[in-house]
C-alpha cells in the first residue's frame, strides 16, 4: 500500500489502509487516518491532521506556509481535515498564519482540480468546489454550498449554507444563505434546486422567498430590513438563519442585487 519510491518522515502516522503512491511525501508531525490515499506526487505536509477515507490527489499539496507577507515559517500552524473529502489534482490547502491556528476542512467535501484554500479558512461539510476556485484567508464556507470554476473571493468573507455561485464570478461580500451569487457581488434569488435537493418542502421555500423579499425589497437597505424582520416570530429555522447572516454582516458587507455591478 505504500510505494518505494514515496518519502515519509518516521514520525508520521498512518493509519490502517493508507495506500501512499510513488513519489509522494508525507513530512514529521503528520497524521492521516484510516482508508486515505495520498497519490502520486502529493506532498502532506507537517501539521496536517487529516481523519478517514479521505483522497489526495496527484500532486495536491496540503499544509504549504501561507502565502502572506511577513509570514515567519517557524511558526508552528495547521490544517485539520475531517473525513470523506475528496482533493484533486493540484489542490492547494495552506495553514494558519497563527502561531498554534489551523485551517479547518469538515467532512464530505470535493474540491476538483486546482482549488485553493488560503491559510485559516474554515471550510464545512459537503461543499463543492469546482476547478479552480480561489479562495482567500480568513474566509468561513458554510455547507452544501457550489462554487462554479474559476470563482474567486477575497478574504475575510463568509459564504452562507447552500449557497450557489456561478462560475467565473468574484465576490468581496458575504454571500447569504440559500442564495445564487454571480458576476461582481451580486445575489439574486434563492438556490432553488439546490434546497429541493436538501429536502425544503414548498412552504419553506415560499418563506425564504418572502423573507428574501423583505430584505431587498426594502427601502430601509438589507441589513436594517433582516435585523426588523428578525422581531417577527413567524419564520421557520431557515428563514431566521437567512435574517440573521444579513442583519450581522462582516467588515466588508453583504452582497445583494444590482450591488457593484
Amino acid at each position: 500500500m505504500i510505494h518505494p519510491t514515496s518519502l515519509i518522515s518516521p514520525s508520521a502516522t498512518l493509519g490502517p489502509d493508507v495506500l501512499v503512491g510513488p513519489y509522494a511525501i508525507i513530512e514529521a508531525d503528520v497524521q492521516i487516518g484510516a482508508g486515505c490515499h495520498i497519490e502520486a506526487h502529493a506532498q502532506v505536509l507537517s501539521g496536517v491532521r487529516m481523519g478517514d477515507n479521505n483522497t489526495v490527489g496527484r500532486a495536491a499539496i496540503i499544509g504549504a506556509e501561507p502565502q502572506s507577507l511577513g509570514f515567519d515559517r517557524k511558526v508552528p500552524s495547521g490544517v485539520r481535515i475531517g473525513s470523506g473529502n475528496t482533493f484533486r489534482e493540484h489542490v492547494t490547502i495552506h495553514r494558519s498564519v497563527h502561531p498554534g491556528g489551523e485551517t479547518i476542512v469538515g467532512n464530505d467535501n470535493f474540491l476538483m482540480a486546482g482549488a485553493h484554500l488560503g491559510h485559516d479558512v474554515i471550510l464545512t461539510d459537503r461543499t463543492v468546489l469546482a476547478n479552480h476556485v480561489l479562495i482567500a484567508g480568513h474566509v468561513v464556507i458554510g455547507s452544501r454550498c457550489f462554487l462554479g470554476g474559476g470563482a474567486v473571493f477575497h478574504q475575510f468573507i463568509r459564504i452562507g449554507d447552500l449557497a450557489m455561485v456561478q462560475g467565473g464570478s468574484a465576490f468581496s461580500r458575504d454571500i447569504p444563505p440559500y442564495c445564487t451569487g454571480f458576476l461582481l457581488n451580486r445575489v439574486e434569488g434563492l438556490n432553488t434546486v439546490g434546497l429541493r435537493r436538501a429536502g425544503f418542502d414548498s412552504s419553506a421555500r415560499l418563506e425564504l422567498k418572502r423573507a428574501w423579499a423583505e430584505v431587498y425589497r426594502s427601502p430601509l437597505g438589507p441589513v436594517k430590513a433582516a435585523a426588523r424582520a428578525q422581531e417577527e416570530a413567524r419564520w421557520t429555522e431557515a428563514a431566521r438563519n437567512f435574517l440573521e447572516f444579513v442583519a450581522n454582516p462582516g467588515a466588508k458587507g453583504v452582497a445583494g442585487p444590482g450591488r457593484d455591478r
